[in-house]
């Protein structure tokens, strides 16, 4: 099988990209790379609950934004950036304590377009969360904001 990737990615090289941004604030943690998918695990705790005590909706789009967001940007050449245009999600399951894994996998590849699936599930491998992110491919431009995106993988 040959892989998605256009640019090195590793996990350390994800990970890093995180540092001061809403990903680290949420302990979202890059743990897997693969041919043609990306794997991060986020921890349900106070910090990602809602106020009943369970997995906030919200936290869950995070995670799938970042992964297929993040994916995205790996996916294309160095003249491209990616960028979100729509994301659903469909929670499945409640969870209070644990964590949660997401799983990128590309569903269309496109040239202006890219459409991602992020499935969340506990540890124990059961849906939490499915959600499916569109993206524009944008070509860069030569300013200064454009080029430290790309050097942050974004």
């Amino acid at each position: 099988m040959s892989t998605i990737w256009k640019r090195k990615i590793d996990l350390e090289r994800l990970n890093a990209t995180s540092k001061n941004t809403l990903i680290d604030h949420l302990n979202i943690i890059y743990s897997a790379v693969g041919d043609d998918y990306i794997e991060a695990t986020m921890p349900v705790c106070h910090f990602t609950h809602q106020p009943l005590g369970m997995l906030h909706g919200g936290a869950s789009v995070v995670l799938a934004e970042t992964l297929g967001s993040v994916a995205a940007n790996f996916c294309v050449e160095e003249d491209a950036y990616c960028v979100g245009l729509d994301i659903n999600a469909n929670h499945v399951r409640s969870m209070r304590t644990g964590q949660v894994i997401g799983r990128a996998t590309p569903i269309h590849l496109g040239v202006s377009t890219q459409v991602w699936q992020i499935n969340i599930t506990d540890e124990r491998e059961r849906l939490v969360c499915t959600s499916r992110l569109t993206i524009a491919v944008k070509k860069k431009k030569n300013d200064k904001q454009t080029i430290k995106a790309n050097q942050n993988g974004h």
